[in-house]
Formats: structure tokens, sequence, C-alpha cells
């Protein structure tokens, strides 16, 4: 086979993946970064470099896996120089038989306090999530993203898992304070605005 004909056959590979996967790669990016155009920055740059690094893909069948490892180093590379750490809120179906407390709390669309709640988690525990709950990973393909073991990608999705429900906690109750605080401040004016109003019928009885 000549050069020119591998070639050929290397972008054919390339732009068949990219029909296939540039949408769902391009949404986690976007969730990840909450900017359209950065994101087509970033999706393109993955796309690029997975051009460019066709010979470290021993197993084409394991293409998609290979995608998203790429796309996340670009992310967090990126995300780490240009400290872009925003999120979408979670929107998406689950493969899984019963939804998870935080498919329930992304179907509630509980976009303020997830959103809060999501930037206390930390980094790697915020794309491990993404990866499995939004673009419905499998395990496999998870630990091949993050490049580490299949039991590590599990144990990382589970302190995720956690992480994301004590913060959510947490933000119900800051939330439960500051509407008490809003509450006191309401009920401080109302009784400001009773007690000139009987200051003024009193003087108006004295006239």
């Amino acid at each position: 086979m000549t050069a020119a004909s591998e070639g050929a056959r290397d972008r054919a590979f390339i732009e068949e993946l990219f029909a296939l996967h540039h949408g769902e790669i391009y949404a986690y990016v976007f969730r990840m970064v909450r900017d359209a155009d950065v994101a087509a920055d970033f999706t393109q740059d993955a796309f690029i470099k997975a051009y460019k690094a066709q010979d470290s893909l021993e197993d084409r069948a394991k293409a998609r896996a290979w995608l998203y490892q790429i796309a996340h180093r670009v992310v967090l590379d990126e995300m780490r120089r240009r400290r872009i750490v925003r999120f979408m809120p979670w929107t998406g179906e689950s493969n899984g038989a019963a939804p998870s407390a935080e498919h329930l709390a992304m179907e509630m669309r509980l976009s303020g306090p997830l959103a809060r709640a999501l930037e206390r988690i930390p980094e790697r525990q915020k794309a491990a999530l993404l990866l499995a709950e939004v673009n419905d990973l499998t395990g496999m393909e998870l630990a091949e993203t993050l490049g580490v073991s299949h039991v590590a990608a599990r144990a990382l999705l589970t302190r995720a898992r956690e992480s994301l429900r004590q913060a959510l906690a947490d933000e119900k109750r800051l939330e439960k304070e500051r509407e008490a605080a809003l509450d006191a401040t309401y009920a401080d004016r109302a009784r400001g605005g009773d007690s000139s109003r009987g200051k003024d019928d009193t003087t108006g009885a004295r006239r």
C-alpha cells in the first residue's frame, strides 16, 4: 500500500468516526465548559489529535472510548490552562435498570443547586460522572477514557456519586438558610410598615 493510499484510508477512518461520534463528543465537552465556541474548538482539537494519533489505537472496535480519552485530555488540559471550571446542568437517560439519585436530580432540573454542587466536587470526579451518567460510557469505556483499571474507574465513580449526594445535601441546607434569611427580612420590613401605619393612624386620630 502506498503512502498516499494509506493516508486516504486514515482520513476516511477519522471522517467515519467524526460522523458517528462528533455529536456526543461535542456534548460532553460542552457540558464541561459551558461555552459553545470553546466546546467547538476543543472538539475540533480532539479530532485533529485523533487523526495524528491513529497509530495509538490498537483495536478499532474500541475507537469510541479512545476518542473520549483524547477529548477528556484536551478538555482537562485546556481547562487547567484557561481556568474554565463551569458545568452545564445534567440531562439525559441512563442505561441502568433503576435511576440513580444523580439522575433524579437531573430530571428534576435542579440547575442552580446541581450546578453549585458540581463545583464542590473534584474535577476528576465530575468528569467521571458526566462520562458515565450523561454520555453513557460503559464501565470498560470509562476505565479506558480515564486511563485506569476497571476497578479503579468503578471506585472513582462511587466516590463521585457520594460526593455529589453530600454536595446536594449541603446545597439543600444552604438553600433553606437563604430562604429563612429572606423570610426574616420580609417579616422585618412588614413589621416596619405596620409600625409606620400605626403611627399615622394615631396622628390622624389626634387631629
